[in-house]
């Protein structure tokens, strides 16, 4: 197998099943609702009483139920179905595989089958078996999330990455606020990667792609100095390659090493003068760096060209406020904690936004603006101090919980 099995394989809560063939059905067990065989009345009343009892989590009657009636109504389509889910749910795969392929015998195009048959072989390891079912049932029905949901997570434990991927996008399409589909989503796309980069290794390990890919990873992990060593590896490869200069300016300015980001940013410019964040980026440093002028100059220019740059408001706020231009520079700030810019800022950018602005009212003697723009400052920084205790206080429980018993086997895909 391609890809390291990290999916419990035991058996799924009847709840789960239950609740996924819910959705796909609507209300599978009225018999008033499936095309079926009229049935004897005494038969009905058993497949409604094992119905019941599957409802209620009663495995052992529902099972025996079920069973009788498929030996009473051995045409009852649904009957094999649903003693399927029951099998499924008490860890027997292989009786469960065999009543929903018998369900399909039946039904061909009886809904759900092939998911849980899809499901029932995954749990089996008949992975290529399950891979068939499962396009089955997303070909038969294309707007089902789970159906490819299930599909992209048994061709992701097959290896296939690239098949996983686009069948789990297409449930996120379908679904874009399930976690699940989500999760498996971002491990379909991360596996994509993982293997493209092998391959990239695999075909020139001294490409300077490989050394940016390095650089890049250390710049995720916050080793900034390793980062700028890698970027200058890859920059000694490829020097004029457009963007190494920048992202090595921006960990030379992660590292406090500010005459070298500038240089480094300066120099991406000479290589691409269209480069719009390197000269947003320069402008920022330049704030740093206290000179107001230079830094408005290069922020403005970069804004004519994209007009969206994050940030922007709360830096040229920044800007004016060196210059001395503290009515201008308000007027940044207030935009920069406006609701709709405040949204998709970092909230530490919002945060110094309201302490930068208070500071600006103050100057202007705005004392009661300049008050409550404190206020809602320390608020802010008190929420995010408190988030963060939370946060590591849950993790210290999840650890020592960890530590003190075995971990519970996971239930969901």
């Amino acid at each position: 197998m391609g890809y390291h099995q990290t999916v419990s394989h035991g058996p799924i809560p009847l709840r789960i099943l239950l609740s996924a063939f819910l959705l796909l059905t609507g209300s599978p067990f009225a018999l008033a609702q499936v095309d079926v065989p009229k049935l004897n009345p005494a038969v009905a009343e058993q497949f409604q009483q094992a119905t019941q009892a599957m409802r209620a989590g009663d495995l052992t009657h529902a099972g025996d139920g079920f069973e009788s009636v498929t030996k009473s109504a051995p045409q009852f389509a649904e009957a094999y179905l649903n003693l399927g889910l029951v099998r499924e749910e008490q860890g027997r795969h292989t009786d469960a595989i065999t009543n929903f392929k018998k369900a399909l015998q039946l039904k061909p195009r009886l809904r759900g089958a092939n998911l849980f048959l899809g499901v029932a072989e995954f749990r089996s390891n008949q992975l290529d078996s399950a891979i068939l079912a499962l396009k089955k049932e997303t070909t038969a029905s294309p707007k089902d999330a789970t159906a490819w949901m299930w599909l992209g997570v048994v061709q992701l434990e097959n290896g296939d990455g690239s098949g996983a991927a686009a069948a789990l996008d297409k449930a996120a399409e379908l679904s874009p606020d399930n976690v699940d589909i989500l999760y498996h989503r971002g491990r379909a796309h991360l596996l994509v990667s993982n293997q493209s980069y092998a391959k990239m290794f695999e075909a020139d390990p001294k490409s300077w792609r490989v050394r940016q890919l390095l650089a890049e990873a250390n710049a995720s992990a916050e080793r900034h100095l390793d980062a700028i060593a890698e970027y200058e590896l890859a920059i000694k490869l490829a020097p004029n390659q457009p963007r190494l200069h920048e992202e090595l300016g921006t960990q030379y300015r992660l590292a406090g090493k500010l005459p070298e980001a500038e240089q480094a940013y300066l120099k991406e410019l000479e290589i691409d003068p269209q480069n719009v964040t390197a000269q947003y980026k320069l402008g920022v440093l330049a704030i740093e760096k206290g000179e107001g002028a230079r830094a408005k100059e290069l922020i403005e220019g970069a804004l004519r060209i994209r007009a969206n740059l994050q940030h922007a408001e709360y830096n040229l706020g920044r800007a004016e406020m060196l210059l001395g231009n503290d009515v201008v520079a308000t007027k940044h700030f207030e935009r920069a904690v406006s609701p709709d810019v405040a949204a998709v800022s970092d909230p530490e950018v919002v945060e110094q936004s309201w302490y930068q602005l208070g500071i600006a009212y103050r100057r202007l003697r705005r004392m009661d603006e300049a008050q409550k723009a404190m206020a809602t400052f320390q608020r802010l920084k008190d929420e995010d101090a408190e988030s963060s205790a939370k946060a590591l206080k849950r993790f210290q429980v999840q650890q020592d919980a960890t530590s003190a018993q075995p971990a519970p086997t996971p239930q969901s895909p």
